[in-house]
């Protein structure tokens, strides 16, 4: 995480605390929005999974007495004018004994690549803030150019998506090459630690009293040279190929969520971290099933008789088949409730629900025994609106 976060972002306000607030108090408030916004109790719940991840980053900082001291005294620093031109837009240019270079440049620090990034805010800072006692600045390994993330999209039926499934799918993405196995190097020949930086990435200047890191100019900031590189990969140690990966969907992943494969987006620059996967999942509609939640939803229909006198029903669930008992009297659409037969998810399996529909038959279709029955409802005094709208 670099200090150029720390200057956009308010830790405090994230966790609705105060800068004076307790360690203690921190914790506390922290623990309250993880359970209020935990992707396991908002499935599917996108704003939650966002807001989990901005406490989590925020606790990591001011939850941890060290890193919360240095995000104090650093956004203290910045806000009273201590460096400079930081804080303002686009490329600022910041003069020192050495020449210009525009801070643009340095906040941008990684090359194309997405998820690692390369030197940065913090690099420059890395010196002011992790200075030895005897004055001299440590050099922290530089950070390697991770993968970018990778985004596609899944189709699955409706039984597919409630009961899990393994599914295979075929992705053309920036993948480790296959020839050096992703180090750049010739294969027989492995890289070299930079002489300049000694693996470190990194090199130090100084500038009156504070310490400033810098990439390396001869390595790039990897800690690393190639004299003899891949002609595959050119010594990026990534080529673009079509992968086949294994998606694993969790039973009763809904419409549109989205499933993520930590390590299977882009690769990263010579063996660094590859970005991750995300799938987003579309589920089609059934024939006969629908869901609410856990709940698997089927309509059954029944004939008028059946309702008045009972009957026992065979009806599908997703791994076979119930008898479902209709007691006598019953309603069109009244929900009959099957326990246990609905859709498995971590926070339990839901119930099957039967709602029954009276099924009328066709016009014409047994006419006479129709009016002898009409006749006989008349005759023993049933009339189906009495009661109904004011009707006498």
């Amino acid at each position: 995480m670099s200090q150029r976060e720390w200057v956009e972002k308010d830790y405090y306000a994230e966790l609705g605390v105060s800068k004076n607030a307790s360690q203690d108090d921190i914790r506390k408030a922290y623990r309250k929005l993880a359970r209020e916004n935990h992707p396991d109790s908002n499935p599917g719940d996108t704003a939650a999974e966002d807001k989990f991840k901005r406490i989590s980053e925020a606790n990591n900082v001011i939850g941890d007495p060290a890193k919360r001291k240095e995000y104090d005294e650093f956004r203290a620093q910045v806000s009273s004018g201590g460096f400079g031109g930081f804080g303002s837009p686009g490329g600022t240019t910041y003069t020192t004994t050495g020449g210009d270079f525009d801070l643009g440049d340095i906040f941008g620090g990684a090359a194309a690549g997405g998820g690692g990034g390369a030197g940065g805010f913090s690099d420059l800072f890395g010196g002011l803030f992790n200075q030895s006692r005897g004055g001299g600045a440590r050099t922290r390994p530089q950070r390697q150019r991770g993968g970018q993330d990778v985004e596609t999209s899944l189709t699955l039926s409706f039984r597919e998506a409630a009961l899990g499934e393994t599914v295979q799918i075929k992705l053309s993405s920036a993948s480790p090459c296959l020839t050096c196995h992703g180090s750049g190097a010739k294969p027989g020949t492995s890289p070299k630690v930079c002489g300049t930086c000694h693996g470190a990435g990194m090199t130090q200047r100084t500038q009156g009293a504070f310490g400033f890191a810098e990439p390396c100019p001869d390595c790039g900031g990897t800690g690393s040279k190639i004299d003899d590189p891949c002609t595959d990969c050119r010594g990026s140690g990534v080529t673009d190929r079509i992968r086949t990966i294994n998606v694993k969907v969790p039973a009763g992943v809904q419409d549109g969520q989205r499933i993520r494969l930590s390590g299977q987006g882009e690769a990263g620059f010579r063996g660094a971290p590859s970005g991750d996967l995300y799938v987003t999942v579309t589920v089609q509609k059934d024939a006969v099933f629908q869901r609410d939640g856990a709940d698997l939803l089927v309509d059954l229909p029944v004939s008028y008789p059946e309702l008045v006198r009972g009957a026992r029903v065979s009806v599908p669930t997703l791994t076979g088949r119930v008898t479902v008992k209709v007691p006598a009297g019953s309603r069109d659409g009244q929900v009959l409730r099957v326990r246990g037969r609905g859709i498995a998810r971590k926070s339990g399996t839901g119930d099957l629900k039967v709602t029954l529909s009276v099924a009328t038959p066709p016009a014409g279709m047994a006419e006479e025994e129709l009016v002898r029955y009409e006749d006989a409802l008349r005759e023993a005094g049933f009339d189906p609106r009495s009661g109904w709208a004011g009707s006498s």
